[in-house]
């Protein structure tokens, strides 16, 4: 036996081994609130796809234009001309949409993530983060030069503390809608903080764009306007449906980004498709108001539903609604009994998170029907545990 096999069986022993989950074709009608999984169609509570957008036709008819323009492929890097005119466009269509002066292209949010960072942040920096922060994040960090200083999650006045004996240049990085908890960051108490400590603030908005703030994200949810002190980071592949990430901020900030960010300097640019498909999501963010009004509608169906029957929630404001279930035992009995009944919700371990849970999440396209057949088959479960 390798020590693979041996570090595999202790996985498998604590009920930690993860396996590759694939799914199949679109279901039929296409409704994204649905699900295929060795032929079986479940009611989707796991997608970030929250405004429904990845199988809308008006995504696929602009990826499929690119692709007889462009072809399938990049063939190079951004600095080797393999982005497109359509590259440019979304990134000023980006800038317009995050109200700052530019923004980059990156292949994915943790492409942008452990490029950006380490590019900001140098030696002569001290970073800030927050102890949930998402693992590309954590990973950026480790990857810079910086000093790294960890503060409680959310906790201002400890993070003032922090800032208040540190010297030199300061980075505060927080997501904006934590990823597995579903609460959001005091935005407006850290950006006082920053310009208290003469510090950026770096966002991480993966969860925020096209959810908050009628889809711009987490600072027009707040009424901030973005300034020299702010940068952003926000991804394309969660409620805008497509795929890729972006930086949005000052024109130095990109400028410097584009010369420093290794990930972005030496990778393949994204397929033109790709990029079609992301200026489409950001057309319809637009055009169609009612999009971001159902996912809040449907977010407080089922968060009201849940609470009635005693789920502890935890800090979720978001449509990230994680079920704290008190045990890796009850997250994995918890999942597989939705799965018999039609529902895929897949249960979340460490070390993705601390405590084991369901991380539920609620989209535009759901309807009533599929929120009560959730709410039902968690009622059940806690029936049979009494």
């Amino acid at each position: 036996m390798s020590m693979f096999d041996k570090n595999l069986e202790g996985l498998r022993q604590k009920n930690l081994l993860r396996k590759i989950c694939d799914r199949g074709a679109i279901p039929s009608g296409k409704d994204p609130s649905k699900i295929l999984i060795s032929g079986i169609e479940y009611v989707n509570f796991a997608s970030n796809d929250y405004l429904g957008l990845a199988g809308r036709i008006e995504l696929a008819e602009a990826a499929k234009k690119a692709i007889d323009t462009y072809g399938a492929g990049a063939g190079a890097s951004r600095l080797l001309a393999g982005g497109t005119e359509i590259h440019n466009e979304l990134e000023r269509s980006i800038a317009e949409f995050k109200a700052t002066e530019a923004a980059l292209l990156f292949n994915s949010g943790y492409t942008a993530n452990i490029s950006a960072i380490p590019a900001l942040a140098g030696e002569d920096c001290t970073i800030f983060s927050d102890e949930l922060n998402h693992a590309s994040i954590v990973d950026g960090c480790r990857l810079s030069r910086a000093k790294k200083i960890i503060y409680r999650h959310t906790d201002t006045e400890h993070l003032s503390g922090l800032l208040e004996q540190s010297k030199g240049e300061k980075i505060v990085i927080t997501e904006t809608v934590f990823s597995m908890d579903g609460d959001i960051a005091p935005i407006a108490d850290l950006l006082r903080l920053c310009k208290d400590h003469k510090a950026l603030l770096y966002l991480d908005d993966a969860h925020g764009t096209g959810v908050l703030g009628e889809g711009r994200g987490t600072l027009k949810h707040f009424g901030i306007e973005p300034d020299s002190s702010i940068i952003q980071m926000g991804t394309f592949s969660k409620a805008l449906g497509s795929l890729g990430a972006f930086i949005a901020g000052d024109k130095a900030v990109i400028d410097w980004l584009v010369n420093t960010a290794r990930g972005f300097i030496f990778s393949t640019a994204l397929p033109a498709s790709v990029v079609a498909a992301s200026l489409a999501a950001i057309g319809l963010i637009r055009s169609d108001k009612r999009l971001i009004e159902r996912l809040r509608t449907n977010r407080a169906c089922l968060f009201d539903g849940l609470k009635q029957l005693g789920f502890d929630t935890m800090k979720s404001e978001t449509p990230i609604i994680p079920l704290n279930t008190g045990s890796i035992e009850n997250s994995l009995s918890l999942s597989q009994q939705l799965s018999d009944q039609g529902i895929y919700a897949p249960a979340i371990r460490p070390p993705t998170v601390p405590t084991p849970r369901l991380r539920l999440t609620v989209t535009a396209a759901h309807t009533g029907s599929d929120m009560e057949k959730l709410l039902s088959a968690l009622k059940e479960w806690q029936s049979a545990k009494k």
